[in-house]
């Protein structure tokens, strides 16, 4: 083997350990998030609201999620003034029909739909169930990222990606039965549950493009400024003309010191989890990433129940342990098939060529 081989093979195992890291990094970081996105709900004015109607619910889930999304976006600005990519930012978000839209898009799938669905999750039914519910979310990025841009898909990742769907079942079955039976409304609950699992992988497969031709840390910022916008100049002001929930003085009474220490806490967990899990798409692959960031639903199962001091449901854990499971099954590929992970378009050439 000559030097130049070598040095291949070294760079090549260095960029999938690399990859890798970041994505337990997000894993941990995402994992601590659920404490606080959850505590938030204990403190007024949600606390002390009669919640009688579903619609208190959903209007309390919208304005902490759009808040989240400010605090994030706020974490964000910083990051970018420490790493001095503040010219970067000006100058790639002018690109809007090349660049800027496509994390603009992903922000729709990724707030509105994800953490909005998170905290509907989290309000209705709780932050363990919450957490493990989204864990299906890489077989949603996993299968648009081999559709829309070649990403592979192998035998392994393809057993991994069944065992997801299994833990999955593991984890909806037992409460959608029951609420089929007694009908109490928590419905609500598991459709956000299952809004964060799919919204989260539509944005991994829309990032992970936009990504191949933007700094990570730009397209994050990016794609917070995307969020922030669809929440404060369309959502909720439409939450404000047509809703029959006052969501102003409901704003109002958040900004008050615990709301805000929660607020600021999930934004710099937050911020810091996608930094990890955006690093690590252009490295491993968006289904990759995605795999090992499913690990964060032991890591909020873990932190949650030491908050709370309460044990987490038998389904919820076993299907986070079957999820986990399979996102190790990805891990443990081998790293030659790790190497190339995307259909080039000299491949498609060939294949057409062959044809």
């Amino acid at each position: 083997m000559s030097l130049v081989d070598i040095a291949r093979t070294k760079h090549k195992e260095k960029t999938v350990r690399l990859g890798f890291m970041w994505a337990l990094w997000a894993a941990i970081l995402w994992g601590a998030w659920y404490i606080p996105g959850s505590a938030i709900w204990y403190e007024f004015p949600f606390v002390s609201m009669p919640f009688k109607t579903n619609s208190e619910y959903v209007t309390a889930a919208a304005v902490i999620a759009g808040l989240n999304a400010i605090a994030v976006l706020l974490f964000m600005f910083v990051w970018t003034g420490v790493l001095g990519k503040w010219k970067d930012y000006g100058r790639t978000i002018v690109q809007f029909k090349k660049v800027t839209k496509w994390y603009f898009v992903a922000a729709i799938f990724g707030g509105p739909m994800a953490i909005f669905g998170s905290f509907l999750a989290i309000g209705f039914i709780g932050g363990v169930f919450a957490a493990v519910a989204a864990l299906m979310y890489p077989i949603v990025g996993s299968i648009l990222a081999y559709k829309w841009y070649g990403e592979k898909i192998t035998r392994r990742a393809a057993i991994g990606i069944a065992m997801i769907i299994l833990g999955g079942i593991v984890v909806f079955a037992p409460g959608i039965l029951g609420e089929l039976k007694n009908s109490s409304g928590a419905w609500l609950g598991y459709l956000g549950g299952l809004m964060a699992a799919v919204g989260w992988g539509i944005e991994g497969a829309i990032a992970g493009r936009a990504l191949d031709v933007t700094d990570p840390d730009i397209g994050l910022t990016l794609r917070f400024t995307g969020e922030v916008f669809w929440w404060v100049a369309i959502i909720l002001p439409l939450f404000i003309l047509f809703g029959d929930v006052p969501i102003l003085p409901m704003i109002a009474q958040t900004m008050t010191l615990l709301p805000i220490t929660w607020l600021l806490l999930a934004g710099i967990t937050f911020g810091f989890c996608y930094v990890s899990w955006y690093k690590s798409f252009p490295l491993i692959g968006v289904g990759r990433g995605q795999a090992i960031g499913d690990l964060y639903g032991i890591f909020a199962i873990i932190f949650i129940s030491i908050f709370t001091l309460t044990p987490p449901e038998w389904n919820f854990v076993l299907g986070a342990l079957v999820v986990i499971i399979g996102g190790f099954v990805m891990f443990t590929e081998k790293r030659d098939v790790l190497e190339v992970i995307r259909t080039v378009p000299s491949d498609k050439k060939e294949k057409e060529e062959a044809m």
